[in-house]
């Protein structure tokens, strides 16, 4: 089952100069409305032929709109053998409301 870390928890680490591998899979037209710093986007339908492209020795933190296909994303990727996987609990709208309201939501 793969990890939850919350909007906060992500922030803190960035605070703290630490830089966590970010996926977002989310469409290309999400991104444009808004996107995170420091992520690597990855659209989840484009995802089984990038897999070698994801590192497997750091934890990989999924994010996507509200968390709901990060999760599947999360699992995907753990059966098909990353070790460290963690979802953003309630994705890019958990993200407006706990860390940065300025963002657009849609």
């Amino acid at each position: 089952m793969p990890a939850d870390i919350t909007p906060t928890e992500l922030k803190a680490l960035w605070d703290r100069g630490e830089s966590p591998f970010v996926l977002d899979v989310r469409e290309p037209w999400e991104l444009e409305i808004v996107r995170l710093p420091r992520i690597v986007h990855i659209a989840m339908n484009a995802l089984p032929e990038r897999l070698a492209e994801l590192p497997r020795t750091c934890q990989i933190i999924v994010m996507c709109r509200s968390g709901a296909r990060s999760l599947r994303v999360a699992h995907y990727l753990e059966q098909n053998g990353f070790p460290e996987v963690a979802n953003l609990s309630g994705g890019i709208l958990a993200w407006q409301e706990q860390v940065d309201p300025t963002i657009p939501v849609y």
